[in-house]
């Protein structure tokens, strides 16, 4: 009995924090589902709240030297991560599928066109010295142009004669940040740059050497300015342009985050609006419902208070699993909710083999209190057996599973552990709680 009195006090004190992880934040009343609480709330799927779904090619004829289609495919999901994160996607979902492919699925996006470009946007910089010889551009723009040079445009459609060479690139920048007023006209938006060691060393010793040249910076071959060297230069630069604020802020956000290795395209895109993420969540909610009433009348209705007593364990293995998905920071998808839903069965078929267990030791003449205890006993590694086998099901699919298919597998692991609690343990000590109160004589079972 003293034993029963800790256990119990365990399953009041899981069945609040429950309750406090689902409903409160920092002492103040939320909404389980709001999206917009940063923390402890359930986070929504993209099927569930809205979102965009992107499937990417990495355009293998592009590749760098010496740089493979998988190790190119790695190195671009880094970036991509990088650029998802300075946007600030709640539970972004960013990984390779096969050969030359990257999914890209981001909850709650509201401007799905700058997510797009954000993400497909190469962002190599460049820094080359221009040839300033007029013949030679012209000769350019009649489509002679010489072998060393390369002829590129700004975003005015402005010729720029450079030359080829690769002085410097944005691999060698240590951070970016727009800048309000840091221009030559003490009035322009720029975007102010720091090198790494090795970057401040190179651009120092490229600056030193040609002062009074001008050096032109070129993202994505478009060349954003070509200022003219006034002194040696090391440690920091500048940006400047005709950036309109937001502008510079993308532009400081991909340089921090590194170019793509290769250019990569979307070849498929969908974007799952708001409203219909909410008629997924009305209607899981209903079917969940639903489901749950009608198993809670039979369970009562055929087992009569041991019916009862198994519903009890029901809410509890519910209510626990929602708690712990909230704790953890869980993504609720609708395979999610799919997997409560399952777990719901699973709660009721351990409950249903106990007292089935229970009514044939009662028919065997034994006593209310040795037949209760023999049919917890006998059950006990029929209901171990079936939990286990699907619980190692659960983590297959979550180890191999992608997507959708680990939100199943997350709410089906959990609900299978609390379901073997709440059968084992919440249902027992309920059990034993009223035999040993001494009010029942005869099971109503």
């Amino acid at each position: 009995m003293h034993r029963n009195k800790w256990v119990m006090g365990i399953i009041f004190l899981v069945f609040f924090g429950s309750l406090y992880s689902i409903f409160f934040e920092n002492g103040e009343f939320v909404k389980p589902f709001d999206s917009g609480n940063p923390k402890k709330r359930i986070k929504l799927g993209l099927d569930l709240q809205g979102g965009m779904h992107l499937l990417m090619e990495v355009d293998e004829k592009q590749l760098p030297k010496g740089l493979s289609i998988s190790e190119a495919v790695d190195r671009a999901v880094e970036v991509i991560r990088n650029r998802v994160d300075s946007i600030g996607v709640s539970e972004p979902l960013i990984q390779k599928e096969g050969e030359k492919w990257i999914v890209v699925q981001l909850p709650g996006v509201k401007d799905p066109d700058a997510a797009k470009t954000m993400i497909g946007q190469t962002a190599l910089l460049e820094f080359k010295l221009l040839n300033e010889k007029s013949d030679d551009l012209e000769k350019a723009l009649d489509g002679k142009v010489l072998p060393e040079d390369q002829l590129l445009y700004d975003k005015e459609k402005k010729p720029f004669l450079l030359k080829k060479e690769q002085l410097l690139t944005g691999a060698a920048l240590a951070s970016a940040k727009m800048s309000m007023g840091g221009g030559s006209l003490g009035s322009e938006i720029s975007v102010d740059f720091s090198l790494t060691e090795d970057g401040s060393k190179q651009f120092a010793e490229i600056t030193g050497k040609n002062i009074g040249k001008r050096l032109a910076i070129i993202l994505d071959n478009i060349v954003i300015s070509a200022p003219t060297i006034n002194s040696k230069i090391k440690g920091r630069g500048q940006i400047t342009g005709s950036f309109d604020e937001k502008e510079a802020k993308n532009l400081a956000l991909l340089l921090r985050s590194g170019s793509l290795p290769v250019p990569i395209s979307i070849i498929s895109e969908n974007v799952v609006g708001p409203s219909l993420g909410a008629d997924s969540i009305k209607k899981g909610l209903y079917s969940g419902l639903i489901g749950l009433l009608a198993v809670l009348l039979i369970m009562g209705f055929y087992y009569k208070i041991s019916g009862v007593i198994a519903d009890i364990g029901l809410f509890c293995n519910i209510l626990y699993l929602v708690g712990g998905m909230t704790f953890i920071g869980a993504t609720l998808t609708m395979p999610g909710i799919a997997g409560i839903i399952l777990t719901i069965g699973m709660s009721v078929d351990s409950n249903v083999l106990i007292l089935e267990r229970i009514r044939e030791e009662l028919r065997s003449g034994k006593t209310v209190r040795a037949a209760v205890d023999a049919g917890y006993k006998r059950a006990f590694w029929t209901v171990i057996d079936s939990h286990i086998t699907t619980l190692i099901t659960a983590l297959i699919l979550f180890i191999f599973g992608t997507g959708p298919i680990k939100g199943f597998a997350v709410t089906l692991s959990m609900g299978c552990a609390i379901s073997l609690f709440t059968a084992v343990v919440v249902t027992k000590v309920i059990f034993d709680w009223r035999l040993s109160r001494g009010e029942v004589e005869t099971l109503s079972i």
